[in-house]
């Protein structure tokens, strides 16, 4: 799998995306909710591939949560930056914020707005376990030895 990497902009979190895919094959959403509104959001997902967040600075951490409440949106508490969303769900999947990867410039579709308005929480849930990405969080200390090629975890 080929890794995209990429985080916040003061590294306390840090965010790998990995898939098979070639990245101009992978539609970019621009959901249409007034927080991703807000954050200019342009989201990527594979469902055959794999979203790792480090939570490199744990106290910089802010998880938000809006709406229904199925997934938490992962934000820097010091500079700001929006780099995932994982759904409140096991196993737990996951979309990855293109704007914090390093080579976002890599997927060149353009954004497609998405609507999600009309879900219940089943529909949403349903949605994300077949088309988000499955997600792993790892502590500062795991995901050190994940970037540098360790066992996999």
């Amino acid at each position: 799998m080929r890794r995209y990497a990429g985080g916040c902009h003061c590294g306390a979190l840090a965010l790998v995306f990995e898939t098979e895919r070639d990245p101009g094959e992978i539609a970019v959403r621009a959901c249409q909710c007034s927080f991703c509104r807000k954050h200019a959001t342009r989201a990527i997902t594979d469902p055959g591939g794999r979203i790792t967040l480090g939570l490199i600075v744990p106290d910089a951490v802010s998880r938000y949560s809006f709406g229904l409440g199925t997934a938490d949106y992962y934000l820097c508490a010091r500079c700001g930056v929006y780099v995932a969303a994982v759904a409140r769900a096991e196993p737990p999947t996951a979309i990855a914020i293109l704007n914090a990867l390093d080579e976002a410039g890599a997927f060149v579709a353009p954004p497609r707005p998405t609507v999600y308005d009309e879900e219940t929480a089943d529909m949403r849930r349903d949605r994300r376990a077949r088309s988000w990405t499955p997600a792993r969080i790892l502590g500062a200390d795991d995901f050190s030895s994940f970037r540098k090629g360790g066992a996999a975890l």
